[in-house]
């Protein structure tokens, strides 16, 4: 069969994701740069194999990584490689490490966090132009700003950061980061997070990081390189995700304004919008990577020991056996909605999730209470993806506010 190379442009996700999906259950794929991997693309096997113990996350087990076949300058590789955390680790160094930032990214944290994000919320609201026939990049003013302040916030990071977290951030997942800007970029990203951690070593406060810092388990704590790693990790996913909920919400109610209409309603609650949203235009379209530490067969195919599998959540999310013959359709009223796995499943389940809802929750139904008017500036079909393989996100969102 031949390989479904990815798009590194992103010009057609939909399409790339009705094409995995066709594959079977297990697809042969490509990843920008020519590197071959697996990609799983059903619902049931995808479940699987998330909790399958010889699909590991330690890069040293890739046998392209150890032939030497993957360039350390490799524009993906500091989502594959990224550094010590509760990301890339397995079995009891994973529940170890899982289990000291659990104490730190408590329930009750983020839901201290409501306030707050209303706050934020409102106040970018705020500054919205209100003229009716005005164009505003709702993506530029509202998605991103809104959960960077919030995961700054979380963190402890200096809002003075934010222009610069945006431009490394951009390059980290951009297929296009030229190969000698791909090691300065992971470089400065540690660099900053390691300052943010010095700085609450110094002066803690009640946030994230001094959290991380303060956590324990039989007198076990979590290394600096741990910390840094893990709030490299959580800043990364903790905005990107969200600002594609937001996104990707706005995108689909607005295509379909008979679903707007029940919500506006209270027929329909956000919770169904943000949930829908989640498994039909999923904020992560692919993540990276896990290696089989030795054979694992699926169906009529192997996952050879060495090889690499990616978990194409795009495809997963529009599985008919798992979401009907309408999986493709976008229905707020769906009843499988909650059965998506958009966050992930197994013990490498997202930790943020919590968090992406609570913000999407918050968001979106202030940002029609406040311009219930609100349409597309553009058509559906001229909106553009970035260059990111693994995430949904576009560039821009130019909506009129009707108001």
């Amino acid at each position: 069969m031949t390989r479904i190379a990815l798009d590194p442009f992103v010009t057609d996700l939909d399409g790339e994701s009705a094409r995995l999906l066709a594959a079977g259950p297990l697809a042969e794929a490509e990843l920008p740069g020519g590197v071959p991997v697996w990609a799983v693309t059903h619902h049931a096997e995808a479940r699987r194999l998330l909790t399958d113990k010889r699909l590991v996350k330690d890069i040293n087990v890739w046998g392209a990584w150890r032939r030497g076949e993957i360039p350390a300058d490799w524009p993906l590789i500091g989502l594959a490689n990224p550094g010590r955390s509760m990301l890339t680790v397995d079995g009891e160094e994973h529940r170890r490490m899982r289990s000291l930032v659990a104490q730190a990214l408590t329930p009750r944290r983020v839901e201290r966090l409501r306030e707050r994000i209303t706050e934020l919320t409102n106040g970018l609201l705020d500054r919205l132009p209100t003229g009716p026939a005005e164009v505003v990049d709702l993506k530029a003013e509202f998605a991103y700003p809104l959960p960077m302040y919030v995961i700054s916030d979380l963190m402890g990071i200096d809002e003075a950061d934010h222009p610069r977290l945006k431009v490394l951030f951009d390059k980290f997942f951009s297929t296009q980061t030229p190969p000698e800007e791909v090691v300065a970029t992971l470089g400065e990203l540690a660099e900053m997070m390691g300052r943010v951690v010095a700085d609450r070593r110094e002066r803690p406060g009640d946030d994230l990081t001094s959290a991380l810092i303060q956590a324990s388990e039989n007198g076990d704590h979590l290394t600096d390189a741990e910390i840094v790693s893990t709030l490299q990790l959580m800043v990364a996913a903790g905005h990107e995700t969200t600002i594609s909920l937001i996104v990707n919400a706005v995108v689909n109610l607005s295509a379909h304004p008979d679903q707007l209409a029940l919500v506006k309603a209270g027929t329909v609650g956000w919770d169904a919008v943000v949930e829908e949203t989640l498994r039909h235009s999923t904020p992560t379209s692919h993540v990276l990577i896990r290696f089989a530490s030795e054979d694992v067969p699926v169906g009529d195919k192997v996952i050879r020991e060495g090889d690499a599998l990616i978990v194409s959540y795009g495809a997963i999310g529009r599985d008919e056996a798992a979401h009907g013959p309408t999986a493709a359709a976008f229905d707020i009223t769906r009843t499988s909605a909650n059965r998506h796995i958009s966050f992930g499943h197994g013990p490498h389940v997202c930790p943020g999730a919590a968090l992406s809802r609570l913000e999407a929750g918050v968001a979106l139904p202030s940002l029609y209470a406040r311009f219930p008017g609100l349409t597309l500036a553009v058509k559906r079909e001229d909106l553009r993806n970035k260059p990111v393989v693994t995430q949904n996100d576009l560039y821009e969102l130019p909506v009129r506010l009707g108001n």
